[in-house]
């Protein structure tokens, strides 16, 4: 088993993966910011290093302070959470050079599902379904212009090296091809480096599911279900639960099947997640894989009764996986909501500050992934979310009461948040119904909340 793990993140993932450290007997090392000095991950763990300035290319960006502190502190892994260098193959290749435990996919794994385009061709050459499109060399706008036509509007276009809703554009005709070109090639050079893009047809108002995978390093694979990650706002997840109300299990048994298949295809270890495009014909289409733990994995956790990060722990001490597929059911339902520090009325803009009184809700059913305490400054420099709210109940109906009523419970002084903006979801027909799709927020509840 592992001794020592240095988490390479902050907030409130930081956290959970001392939480789950701790109870597995293994000693943490946290790294921050100078801006995170005070923060709750610096406080938990059993030894903190300070890695830089604020600004996250300073210091949780910042490969060679990071590697420093593992080396200097004596860890002998580091886990990376999400976000940050979680999907960075080059620090994972660092960590084997510098023979520390990179906990998650090798770094060959990365490099290849981290170029979106890349990622399409091994999908389809292994047989997993993929949205028609071009993943082929763009050597310019007309050719673009070209490809676009042949496959017929509407398109999206995306990033090779994209992720978090970055570097996307969707054109319906000619013109607005031709300015989405532009701007999400610029938008993919400045938020990622590479400047490199692919084209694929666009799926209308589809859902988005995705499949939780565990494989370990000795070719075993399962999956845990799905997760229903349709409500989004600019390609960013706001909400989501598990299981989706639109798979009937033997949808999900071959979903689930595909998504294994397209771990073995890159010879997948860790925690990982298979993400498809569902269409109202229920025909689904590879989107991506993310080579990380998930945000949303709480609600995995809460209808499996399984500890994903421990989980990712345990394979990366080279440990069997301890379940095979049939041992995974599904119990209950799960709701998360992100709750972040920002202001709906104003177009969502980030409000950072002091928080200045706190309420957390709790009661059976009811989980706070959190790093926030009264008194505690929000920094500016990162990302909004503040808090994930899940509820768990024996059905869907009774997770949505539950949400209901923690959303209710739920007050941060001193900053704006968007509870009260998650609360009017839950209120809406379509999602009591279940019946949404990635288009709902953008069409029935951002413009009246803006």
């Amino acid at each position: 088993m592992l001794k020592k793990v240095l988490i390479a993140n902050r907030g409130e993932i930081a956290v959970r993966i001392i939480r789950a450290c701790r109870e597995m007997g293994i000693s943490t090392v946290a790294v921050y910011s100078e801006a995170d000095k005070e923060a709750l991950h610096t406080q938990l763990a059993d030894e903190a290093v300070c890695i830089g300035p604020a600004m996250p290319k300073d210091s949780y960006l910042n490969i060679t302070n990071i590697l420093s502190a593992c080396v200097l502190t004596g860890a002998d892994a580091i886990h990376p959470g999400f976000g940050f260098l979680s999907e960075n193959p080059k620090f994972a290749k660092m960590c084997r050079q510098c023979n520390i435990k990179f906990i998650g996919p090798d770094y060959e794994t990365i490099e290849m599902m981290g170029n979106k385009a890349e990622a399409r061709k091994i999908m389809k050459i292994s047989g997993v379904p993929v949205v028609p499109g071009y993943e082929g060399e763009i050597r310019d706008e007309n050719h673009a212009l070209e490809i676009a036509k042949e496959i017929g509007y509407p398109i999206m276009i995306k990033a090779s090296a994209g992720g978090g809703g970055k570097g996307i554009r969707i054109a319906h005709n000619d013109e607005e091809f031709l300015l989405g070109f532009k701007t999400a090639k610029a938008e993919a050079k400045a938020c990622f480096g590479d400047d490199s893009l692919y084209i694929e047809k666009f799926v209308q108002k589809p859902k988005h599911i995705e499949f939780q995978i565990l494989a370990d390093e000795h070719g075993n694979v399962i999956h845990l279900c799905e997760r229903e990650c349709s409500m989004q706002r600019k390609n960013q997840k706001v909400l989501e639960e598990a299981p989706s109300n639109v798979l009937t299990p033997e949808l999900r048994e071959k979903m689930g099947e595909i998504a294994k298949k397209a771990a073995l295809a890159v010879d997948y270890k860790n925690a990982g997640t298979i993400e498809f495009l569902f269409d109202k014909d229920n025909n689904f289409y590879f989107m991506e894989m993310n080579t990380r733990i998930q945000v949303e994995h709480p609600i995995t956790e809460m209808i499996t009764g399984i500890d994903l990060v421990k989980q990712q722990l345990k394979i990366a001490a080279g440990e069997k996986l301890e379940f095979t597929q049939d041992d995974i059911k599904i119990k209950g339902h799960a709701i998360e909501c992100r709750v972040n520090a920002e202001d709906p009325e104003h177009d969502f803009r980030p409000c950072p500050g002091k928080i200045e009184e706190l309420c957390i809700p709790g009661g059976m059913g009811v989980r706070i992934d959190s790093a926030i305490y009264c008194g505690y400054k929000i920094p500016h420099c990162y990302d909004s979310m503040v808090a994930k709210l899940i509820t768990f109940g024996n059905h869907r109906n009774e997770a949505i009461v539950k949400m209901n009523r923690a959303l209710i419970e739920f007050a941060v002084g001193g900053v704006k948040t968007n509870i009260d903006f998650q609360l009017s979801i839950l209120e809406t027909k379509e999602f009591l119904e279940g019946d949404y799709d990635t288009s709902f927020l953008a069409e029935k509840m951002v413009n009246k909340n803006a």
